[in-house]
């Protein structure tokens, strides 16, 4: 077992942790980026989408009620040291709502104003599709979600292709993506910082409409 004691946003929180479980000992610089560019609300309704030992959705009760505060993970070692460290941050374990899930499969809710991740980027990209995919679809309108990645093409393209857009920091060496949804099936999104997000489709047959479009004008006003 291992603990350690840090300060985020004003909060000095005291985590315990274990070999088994993500970054033991320290918050990890992902984790670390993405909560810089999150500002909770008492409003907020957040979902912290693979908790490990709790740091984020520990936090996030911090300023917001923590009865809106959804955290989950398949392992249910970190689930129990998500309990005992809300205790040691003087949160009632049972105040949060604490579950196993498999990504989003035991999540009911779909009204949440945030879900905030650091998935397993190291493996292949299914649990990472399945979250942004899923994740879309537990926001309310108007609602946030946020990963932070070491990668950036393969989930710029899939947050472009679920949310409409994307904005992205880069931040000490992570990539942390941040994406709502807007009202509608899509958003006309943005991409890196705030480049407009070109419109798909193949740029010769565009070319080629443009210029018989141009054609008819001009026999038009003959």
């Amino acid at each position: 077992m291992a603990e350690f004691t840090i300060t985020i946003k004003d909060q000095l929180l005291s985590f315990q942790t274990n070999k088994n479980i993500f970054s033991p000992g320290s918050l990890d610089r992902g984790t670390a980026a993405m909560l810089s560019v999150v500002e909770f609300s008492p409003q907020d309704k957040v979902l912290d989408l693979g908790c490990g030992y709790g740091p984020v959705g520990i936090l996030a009760a911090k300023f917001t009620a923590p009865g809106q505060v959804t955290m989950c993970d398949i392992s249910e070692d970190a689930l129990q040291l998500s309990r005992q460290n809300a205790a040691r941050n003087r949160i009632a374990p049972d105040a949060l709502h604490i579950l196993q899930s498999d990504g989003l499969r035991a999540i009911s809710d779909s009204n949440y104003t945030k879900i905030l991740s650091n998935p397993p980027y190291h493996t292949d990209f299914s649990v990472a599709k399945g979250f942004i995919e899923d994740g879309f679809s537990h926001l309310k309108t108007g609602g946030v979600m946020y990963m932070v990645t070491k990668r950036r093409d393969w989930y710029k393209n899939k947050f472009i292709s679920v949310f409409g857009g994307v904005h992205i920091d880069e931040i000490d060496g992570y990539y942390v993506f941040t994406a709502e949804k807007r009202e509608g099936k899509k958003q006309t999104g943005h991409i890196g910082f705030g480049m407009p997000v070109p419109k798909a489709g193949n740029p010769q047959k565009l070319s080629k409409k443009l210029a018989r479009k141009e054609k008819r004008k001009r026999h038009g006003s003959l």
